[in-house]
């Protein structure tokens, strides 16, 4: 598996307040920017594997929706994770 649980608690003591705190909307924007990178790859190589694809599409979809809360609420933190994650907006 390519996401243990040590790798999700050092991404989310970065990302996070604390490696514990996995509701962060900070913490959880930088875990599905990870798992996307990694769909993404996967889908480079294997071209025809839509449930990756279908997977890879909803997971945008959660991150976007999880950005727009964020900016929504708290403009210094959205512009900082972006700027962090180098994420295009």
């Amino acid at each position: 598996m390519y996401l243990t649980t040590e790798i999700k608690k050092e991404i989310f003591k970065e990302h996070g307040k604390s490696e514990a705190d996995t509701g962060n909307s900070e913490g959880q924007i930088a875990l599905f920017s990870n798992r996307i990178n990694h769909l993404t790859e996967h889908l480079k190589a294997n071209k025809k594997d839509f449930g990756t694809q279908k997977s890879l599409i909803a997971l945008v979809a959660k991150r976007r929706s999880l950005l727009d809360y964020l900016k929504a609420n708290d403009i210094a933190r959205y512009r900082a994770i972006v700027k962090k994650l180098e994420l295009r907006k």
